[in-house]
C-alpha cells in the first residue's frame, strides 16, 4: 500500500522567499505530499511554484494583515498549527523554523521534522527582540516576557512530538540539543548552484546580500567600508534601507531590491562575498561560492561549515572567517584578504558549492527518510537522550 505524506510547513507568502521555501520545494520535488501551512499566500500567485497546489491552511489566514506574515500573532501560533487534522497520514513531514514541529500526531505515525532553526525570539534573539520592540518595555514587556515564557514551555513540549530531527548544519543541531535534548541527523539544505553564473574574472567591487535588518549587521559592514574605502555594493530590503544610505558614503552603494538575475551578475563579478551575520546555514555564502567568489565571513554558525578558511585550507581555501562581530575585525580581514587574493582559486571554490547541491540534498534526506521508516516500521526506535 502507498505510503501517504503530510508536510506542514510556517508560512507562504511571496515575501517568505527563504532557505526554508527552497526546502519545501525540493522535497516536493521528489515526495508526493500534501501541502499544509498556516497562512498560504502562494497557491494564487502566478509567479510561485506553488501556484495552483491544495493547501491546508489555518484560522490565521482570515485575520488582519496576515498575508505580511503572522510573526505579529506571535501568541496564535501554537494554537493554530495544532488544528491541523493529519491523522490520513502514514508520515508526517515538517519544515519547522518556528511551530511547524508542533502538529499533533498519533502513536501510529511517523513525524520527522527537518529544523531550520529552533524558535528564534523565544530562545537566541528573546533579548533582541524584547530591546528592539515597544512591546518590549514598560508595563507590555512583562506581559510580552510571559508569553515569551509560556511560547518556550509550548515549544519544548511539541519537541517530544517529533520522532527524528535533522538541522540544516552542525550549528543547529547544537542549538536543537541545547533547547530540546534531542539529537539530530544533519543535512545540509539544497542549493541550486546550477543557475548561478560562474566567473575566472572578477571585478574590483564587494558585495552583500541580505535582508536589511539589525541581526544581519549590515551598518557595520558599511562603517567598515567607509573606512577602507573600497568599494562595496549592498543588495536587500528592509527596514534598515533608509539608515544605511544615510550612513553609506560614495564609495559604499546601497542598491536596495534587485530581482535575481541582477544578483547573480554582481555576485559573479564581485571580488568578494562579505558576511557579518550568524546564520544556521548561510545559503547566500553558498550560492557566492558557487559563483567562485570567495567570502569574507563572521566565523561562527553555518560559516564555519561551508568556508574554508585560508589560514587553516591553504591549497582548497573558499574564504576568511573573521573572530569578532566588530569594523576592526572585518577591516583586517579585507586588508588580509587583498594582500592574499592569489590564494583563492575560483574553480576551487566553486567545487566547494557542489558538496551542498540540489542532488546531494536529494540523495541524503531521502536516504534518511527511507530509514526512519523501514526503523518504525520494524518495531525499533532511534533512541534519543
Amino acid at each position: 500500500m502507498e505510503v501517504k505524506y503530510a508536510l506542514v510547513h510556517e508560512w507562504l507568502t511571496p515575501k517568505a522567499t527563504g532557505g526554508s521555501e527552497l526546502v519545501v520545494k525540493e522535497i516536493l520535488k521528489h515526495i508526493n505530499a500534501d501541502l499544509y501551512a498556516l497562512i498560504d499566500f502562494e497557491s494564487k500567485n502566478p509567479e510561485s511554484y506553488f501556484y495552483q497546489r491544495q493547501i491546508g491552511k489555518t484560522f490565521l489566514q482570515y485575520l488582519p494583515l496576515a498575508r505580511n506574515g503572522v510573526q505579529k500573532y506571535l501568541p496564535l501560533l501554537p494554537i493554530a498549527v495544532e488544528q491541523f487534522d493529519l491523522r490520513e497520514y502514514d508520515v508526517i513531514l515538517s519544515s519547522s523554523h518556528a511551530v511547524a514541529k508542533g502538529v499533533l500526531t498519533t502513536p501510529d505515525q511517523l513525524h520527522i521534522c527537518y529544523c531550520h532553526t529552533p524558535m528564534r525570539y523565544a530562545w537566541d534573539l528573546t533579548f533582541d527582540y524584547l530591546n528592539g520592540s515597544k512591546v518590549g518595555k514598560g508595563i507590555p514587556g512583562i506581559l510580552t516576557r510571559y508569553l515569551l515564557h509560556r511560547l518556550r514551555e509550548w515549544d519544548v513540549i511539541s519537541a517530544n512530538r517529533v520522532d527524528y530531527f535533522i538541522a540544516n548544519s552542525q550549528h543547529t543541531a547544537r542549538r536543537i540539543w541545547r533547547c530540546y535534548r534531542r539529537q539530530a541527523e544533519v543535512i545540509y539544505p539544497p542549493v541550486n548552484v546550477e543557475k548561478f553564473l560562474f566567473k575566472s574574472q572578477k571585478q574590483d567591487f564587494y558585495l552583500t546580500v541580505c535582508r536589511l535588518v539589525s541581526y544581519k549587521k549590515i551598518s557595520l559592514i558599511v562603517r567598515a567600508f567607509n573606512q577602507l574605502g573600497r568599494r562595496l555594493i549592498v543588495i536587500g530590503s528592509g527596514g534598515e534601507l533608509s539608515q544605511l544610505r544615510y550612513l553609506a558614503k560614495s564609495n559604499v552603494k546601497i542598491m536596495g531590491w534587485q530581482p535575481e538575475e541582477v544578483v547573480v551578475q554582481y555576485m559573479s563579478e564581485a571580488k568578494g562575498f562579505i558576511y557579518a551575520a550568524c546564520e544556521d546555514f548561510g545559503m547566500a555564502l553558498v550560492e557566492a561560492q558557487a559563483c567562485g567568489t570567495p567570502v569574507i565571513a563572521y566565523g561562527v554558525g553555518g560559516a564555519t561549515e561551508t568556508v574554508l578558511d585560508m589560514r587553516k585550507y591553504p591549497s582548497s581555501a573558499t574564504g576568511l572567517l573573521f573572530s569578532e562581530q566588530t569594523e576592526k575585525a572585518l577591516i583586517e580581514a579585507v586588508e588580509f584578504f587583498e594582500s592574499s587574493r592569489e590564494y583563492f582559486q575560483p574553480e576551487i571554490i566553486r567545487k566547494q558549492a557542489d558538496n551542498f547541491s540540489q542532488t546531494v540534498f536529494k540523495k541524503h534526506y531521502l536516504s534518511f527518510v527511507e530509514k526512519c521508516y523501514v526503523e518504525e516500521g520494524s518495531g525499533k526506535r532511534v533512541t534519543v537522550k
